[in-house]
């Protein structure tokens, strides 16, 4: 059924109301840390099924550095507000060069939130609803913590919850090779310690490649470096037109009902409005039947007067 509705476009909203219309794709590229924050909200399991904590984490986009965090017992903008100065103050960032993204969460969202960064002179910037590819750093960081082999299934308490943030912050700054920072740590590279840590790790790599150069069958190895720019959704040339909507109209011979022109056709025939080309044809057949009702006799009328006269009617006829 829902295959033939969808022919003719009948699986939609069919309530009147309006949408949220289109919301561009960010586009924001870091060069230098604290050019770019991005931040969310996760859910810790508490020491009952329904009681959460919410962990507040910032991280820094060009180096993945968490600059801050937060763990509450709720979710709500007054607490997303005061994460965020608090934040900033304590890295002593200019606000007015500083770009904060984030999802569509009501604590991102809401006035509080959105005020303060105004007031302050931050550039927020927001993902497209229901698109989590949008914030994938922070996504991707929380990914890192809840896979972690000693992440507690439940937390209990809320005091054990930021214990554990703490010593896994702590590891993941200082001691994390990341794999997308060329197996730099996250704090090296916000610090800008790379490119005397570099040259260090080449002096070693040259001492082994001196000593047993067979064991380097594609030649003297060298160092890999972060990338200059960080970006999200980074544009690369002129964006593609979108692709057509395909037609929800069938073709002829899958037809499984008159089309919509037909029935038009059909409703003004029987108004008595006749249209050039179907409504024609249509209308025809209709005038015809009622013509035959007004013509056809009625039977039981017909044998009434077929019948002779009988009795006192008859005679005083006569």
């Amino acid at each position: 059924m829902y295959r033939y509705l969808g022919r003719w476009g009948e699986v939609h909203e069919r309530r009147n109301q309006r949408s949220g219309g289109p919301h561009a794709m960010p586009s924001l590229t870091a060069s230098a840390p604290n050019q770019i924050w991005t931040w969310d909200i996760t859910k810790l399991a508490g020491p009952q099924p329904g009681v959460f904590y919410y962990a507040y984490v910032m991280i820094d986009l060009y180096s993945r550095h968490v600059v801050g965090w937060m763990v509450a017992e709720r979710e709500n903008g007054n607490l997303a507000s005061a994460f965020l100065k608090q934040t900033m103050l304590l890295r002593g960032i200019e606000p007015k060069g500083l770009t904060i993204h984030s999802d569509r969460g009501s604590p991102m969202t809401c006035k509080t939130t959105t005020q303060m960064l105004a007031t302050l002179g931050v550039t927020k910037s927001h993902s497209r609803p229901h698109v989590s590819d949008d914030n994938a750093f922070s996504e991707a960081q929380f990914k890192t913590l809840k896979y972690q082999p000693d992440f507690p299934g439940r937390f209990g308490s809320l005091l054990h919850a930021k214990a554990y943030l703490e010593a896994f912050f702590t590891w993941y700054n200082e001691h994390h090779y990341h794999h997308g920072l060329a197996l730099f740590t996250p704090d090296q590279v916000y610090r800008g310690e790379v490119t005397e840590l570099a040259k260090h790790r080449q002096l070693v790599l040259d001492a082994v490649y001196q000593e047993h150069p067979e064991r380097f069958v594609g030649g003297p190895p060298k160092v890999g470096l972060p990338a200059a720019e960080v970006s999200i959704n980074p544009r690369t040339g002129p964006q593609p037109e979108e692709a057509a909507i395909p037609s929800a109209e069938p073709p002829p011979e899958a037809s499984l009902r008159p089309s919509p022109a037909s029935a038009e056709s059909a409703r003004a025939a029987a108004k008595g409005k006749r249209e050039p080309g179907a409504a024609q044809s249509h209308a025809e057949p209709l005038a015809s039947m009622a013509s035959t009702a007004r013509t056809r006799p009625c039977p039981k009328r017909a044998r009434e007067q077929a019948a002779p006269l009988d009795g006192p009617m008859a005679s005083s006829m006569a």
